[in-house]
């Protein structure tokens, strides 16, 4: 998939006003749209234009896309990065699934979030209105899961000036991220949302959470998985051994005759909850060195008292 530039799509400068993007797209859709263009490519270069005003047009995807266009250019290879939208706040709005489909898959992976739902209409002079309920994504420490934490937590909210630019508002908060909390989990921030109407109240933030990656751990649902490199001799006569857990310092025993890749269950050493997960270790054995002539003496002393060939089957 290839990164799109949307700027370049609609020819217009990357600090344009939200007016110089409506006229280029009016100009431009003019030109290409199917029922009037002559050019053999039309109907792709009109996705391409509806695309890029779809973004550039809305303050909210454009602070998010002109983000992430930072670190690319226009036909380069792309995946979107993991948890990219992560730290800006989202209102209600958003594209239903059958939207999508007019859009390419570069659009869809960015913005086709299922769970962005439509807001509500404008509220007639003296009626109130719920403000809308807002959205944003917030990575956080595995080890937050296990013991809760309270959190300052910086999400960027697009602004737009008289003249149409947006910019971008640091929001500030102080959230309790509450123990045993799942990734993909909401947490609801009363009353956080956009200002209500007429008087009304205002909507909700809800936070969307993620962990942050981290090479020792991975976790499924409430399981968490890990690796734990142990020696020759604790995985051969067994052992009892420490090893550093997301939740603290665990005592682990490992059973005699262990090979690398073997798995041991601690149940109910996951992430926690009215149903805990489990944590599963995967045992490593790891070589000491042959860099001194003791340890070469060693080996050499094991390879002749041992008659152990890995490579020969069993029973034959």
């Amino acid at each position: 998939m290839e990164f799109k530039d949307y700027y370049q799509v609609l020819g217009v400068e990357k600090t344009a006003t939200a007016e110089e993007i409506k006229k280029a797209y009016r100009k431009l859709a003019r030109k290409f749209h199917p029922d009037v263009s002559k050019e053999l490519d039309a109907e792709q270069r009109m996705q391409e234009i509806n695309e890029a005003k779809a973004v550039l047009s809305d303050p909210e995807k454009r602070l998010a896309y002109d983000q992430l266009a930072q670190q690319y250019h226009s036909g380069q290879d792309f995946q979107p990065p993991p948890d990219w939208d992560a730290g800006f706040e989202y209102s209600g709005r958003g594209f239903e699934e059958a939207d999508l489909g007019e859009f390419s898959d570069f659009f869809a992976n960015l913005f086709g979030q299922g769970s962005r739902q439509r807001g509500g209409g404008r509220a007639g002079r003296g009626y109130q209105m719920r403000g809308e309920d807002r959205h944003a994504k917030v990575v956080i420490d595995l080890k937050d899961a296990y013991l809760g934490a309270t959190r300052s937590i910086t999400l960027l909210v697009p602004q737009v000036d008289a003249q149409g630019r947006v910019s971008s508002k640091e929001h500030t908060l102080n959230v309790g991220i509450p123990k045993g909390v799942k990734a993909g989990q909401h947490i609801r921030l009363s009353g956080q949302g956009s200002p209500g109407i007429g008087g009304g109240p205002a909507g909700d933030l809800f936070l969307e959470i993620h962990f942050i990656p981290d090479p020792r751990y991975r976790v499924e649902g409430r399981d968490v998985h890990q690796t734990v490199p142990v020696t020759p001799w604790e995985a051969a006569l067994g052992a009892s051994i420490e090893t550093p857990t997301p939740s603290g310092i665990v005592k682990l025993k490992v059973p005699a005759g262990s090979q690398s890749g073997r798995r041991l269950r601690l149940k109910g050493r996951g992430i926690p909850g009215p149903d805990p997960g489990d944590l599963y270790v995967e045992l490593a054995v790891v070589l000491p060195p042959a860099d001194s002539d003791k340890a070469r003496e060693l080996y050499e002393t094991m390879a002749r008292e041992l008659a152990f060939d890995p490579r020969q089957r069993k029973g034959g």
